[in-house]
């Protein structure tokens, strides 16, 4: 007897957190259905998805590197948010065999903000550090919200075009990366209804890989400071950030709020999430 499923799929796969988050879900909802890990290269994509929409049973999956833009031609449609981003996280199989490809990350990355930005303010800006794939989501994502983005890079040419692709009519500003390593004296202006925003959306400071290096003189007052790395999730800039009093989200909170937006188109329900993620939290970190 088969039963629906989902996956992930990515080159590599081992590392992918997914199939914990949704087999905790199914488990805690008692659904009937799997969620799996598919470990496929850039040379099979194509032939992976003529053989899943043969499937009734595959609902979908998630997509991870290197395939976010690769699938975007395999598909049939796209949602618009994923379009307008460039990139396809998650794969929907329609009841008629065909493909949707949608982007659940800047969902996830806005989850935990939304009891923040559903506040009223007199300016919003958010410093943006990186300008990889990762960085396309949240720029759309805090384009939509009506913050003013301030993107660092190594290549502020790179910044600069990113920014008018993704959102041509804002009034953003680039700086290069380095800037934010060096203190300023800068002198913030009253920042009372203000909402100010850090995040640092490149791989710097995950393990294995260089530090980022990242000065809090550039930091305003009452800023939240994002870091969407999981490896470590307590990375130093969020230990930086605690001990310097700002509020901070970690890569956990982006990680599992997209899942729960991708479960839903899924499996059609949405997954248990009364505990505020805590017990899955454990699970994912080992605690």
């Amino acid at each position: 007897m088969t039963r629906p499923y989902a996956e992930v799929i990515g080159d590599p796969i081992v590392q992918s957190k997914s199939p914990a988050i949704h087999g905790y879900w199914i488990a805690g909802l008692g659904l009937d259905a799997e969620y799996r890990a598919a470990h496929v290269t850039s040379s099979g994509l194509e032939d992976y998805l003529a053989s899943r929409r043969a499937d009734a049973d595959w609902r979908g999956c998630n997509v991870t590197m290197p395939h976010k833009q690769a699938v975007i031609p395999l598909l049939d449609r796209l949602d618009p948010l994923a379009a307008k981003i460039g990139a396809v996280n998650t794969i929907i199989r329609e009841k008629d065999g065909s493909l949707t490809g949608y982007n659940t990350d800047a969902g996830g990355f806005l989850e935990p903000l939304r009891p923040i930005l559903a506040r009223e303010h007199l300016f919003r800006m958010a410093r943006v550090l990186g300008t990889g794939g990762a960085a396309r989501a949240i720029i759309a994502a805090l384009a939509q919200e009506h913050v003013v983005i301030v993107l660092a890079g190594r290549d502020p040419a790179k910044a600069r075009a990113l920014l008018d692709e993704l959102d041509p009519q804002g009034e953003h500003h680039v700086a290069p990366l380095a800037h934010f390593a060096e203190p300023t004296d800068f002198e913030f202006d009253d920042r009372a209804g203000c909402f100010d925003l850090v995040v640092n959306a490149s791989p710097l400071g995950m393990a294995g890989q260089p530090p980022l290096e990242f000065d809090f003189s550039h930091v305003p007052p009452g800023s939240v400071v994002y870091d969407i790395v999981t490896h470590p999730v307590d990375t130093p800039l969020l230990q930086a950030a605690r001990a310097a009093g700002f509020r901070t989200v970690d890569g956990l909170s982006m990680l599992i709020g997209q899942a729960a937006e991708a479960f839903e188109k899924f499996f059609g329900v949405a997954p248990l999430r009364q505990d505020g993620d805590t017990e899955l939290r454990k699970r994912l970190t080992g605690a």
